[in-house]
C-alpha cells in the first residue's frame, strides 16, 4: 500500500535501465500534479535522504521521483567489489532510466530536475536529456579537491589514499568505516573519482575518450546552480568549472549564506534536510516556472 504523508502518496517501484540493471525508485505524488521533478542524489546518499524534499515539493503540486543508483540502497545489487559499476553508468544508465519512467507516470507534464551534487554531473551523458525542461543544482560543483575549502583538504586526501585505499585492500569496496558515511561504493567507481578529483578539469579530458559518446554541448536546458559559502566542495569556482561542462544551457548562480534562509549551517548536504524549507520554495518557484521563461546565459 503507498504511504500518504499530508495528502501525498508515496509508493515504491522498481525500474530497469537500459542494460537490465534494476533500480528502486519511489514516487511522491499528490492529486492533481502540474510538474515533474527527477531528483538525482549525490555520491552515497540513498533516495531515502530526500524523502523530506520531495514530499514538500510533492504537497506544492509535482510529481516527484527519487532513486537509487546502481550499488546504492535499494539498487545496490549483488557482490558490489565485482560489480565493476562506473560513475558514469549513474548517468548513461539510472538517470536516464528514471527520468523514462518519470515520464510514463505522468505523460503530458513538463519534466524538470533537481540535482543534488554529482547528480548534475551527469546530465550529458543521459540520452534523453532533452526532454527535461529545466535543472535546479544545489550544491554542485567539481570533486577537484584544490578549489575546496582549505580545512577540507586533508580530510579528502585522507578519505581519497588513507580510509579508500585501505577499504579497497581490506573488502574490495569503499565500506562505511573510519569516516566516510555514505553508503558503501563500488571499487571502479571510487577509483574513477579518485583520479577526476585531482585535476581541474575533472572529468573534462574524458569526454573525447571513455564518455563518449555525450551530450554535454547539446544540453540547453536552463541551469540554476544554489551555492552555499559554508560548503567546502561545491564552492564557487568549482561551480563555475562545472557550468562550463554545459557550454549550451542558459544558467545563473544564486548565492545563499545559512543566515539567508535563517539557519546556522547549510554544507554540502544541509540543503536538503528539514529546516530549509525556505531554500525550498525557491527550487520549488523555479521548477514550477513555465519553461519559456529562461534565465539569460551568464
Amino acid at each position: 500500500m503507498p504511504a500518504m504523508t499530508e495528502g501525498v502518496s508515496t509508493k515504491t517501484i522498481r525500474i530497469t535501465a537500459s542494460d537490465g540493471w534494476e533500480l528502486a525508485a519511489d514516487i511522491h505524488s499528490s492529486a492533481e500534479p502540474t510538474v515533474a521533478i527527477l531528483i538525482s542524489a549525490g555520491t552515497g546518499f540513498p533516495r531515502q535522504f530526500y524523502n523530506s524534499i520531495a514530499t514538500y515539493l510533492a504537497a506544492r503540486g509535482a510529481i516527484v521521483l527519487t532513486y537509487d543508483y546502481r550499488g546504492i540502497g535499494g539498487s545496490a545489487g549483488d557482490h558490489l567489489a565485482a560489480s565493476g559499476i562506473e560513475y558514469s553508468d549513474w548517468g548513461r544508465f539510472d538517470a536516464a532510466a528514471a527520468l523514462d519512467a518519470l515520464e510514463r507516470a505522468v505523460p503530458g507534464l513538463p519534466l524538470t530536475h533537481l540535482c543534488h551534487s554529482v547528480g548534475g554531473h551527469f546530465i550529458g551523458l543521459m540520452a534523453n536529456q532533452s526532454k527535461i525542461t529545466r535543472h535546479a543544482f544545489v550544491s554542485v560543483g567539481t570533486g577537484f579537491f584544490g578549489g575546496h575549502h582549505l580545512r577540507n583538504i586533508p580530510s579528502e586526501l585522507y578519505f581519497w589514499w588513507g580510509l579508500g585505499s585501505y577499504s579497497l585492500f581490506r573488502y574490495g569496496y569503499i565500506k562505511p568505516v573510519g569516516g566516510w558515511q555514505g553508503e558503501p561504493l563500488p571499487p571502479k567507481l571510487f577509483k574513477t573519482w579518485r583520479r577526476w578529483s585531482h585535476r581541474r578539469s575533472y572529468f573534462r579530458p574524458d569526454l573525447a575518450r571513455s564518455l563518449a559518446p555525450h551530450q554535454y554541448d547539446k544540453v540547453t536546458a536552463p541551469i540554476r546552480s544554489w551555492i552555499f559559502p559554508d560548503d567546502p566542495i561545491a564552492t564557487p569556482s568549482t561551480a563555475a568549472d562545472l557550468l562550463e561542462c554545459y557550454p549550451a544551457a542558459p544558467h545563473e548562480v544564486i548565492l545563499r549564506k545559512p543566515s539567508d534562509v535563517g539557519v546556522t549551517r547549510i554544507g554540502h548536504e544541509g540543503a536538503l534536510r528539514k529546516g530549509r524549507e525556505a531554500l525550498w520554495a525557491e527550487f520549488w518557484d523555479w521548477l514550477s516556472t513555465s519553461p519559456q521563461t529562461v534565465p539569460t546565459k551568464n
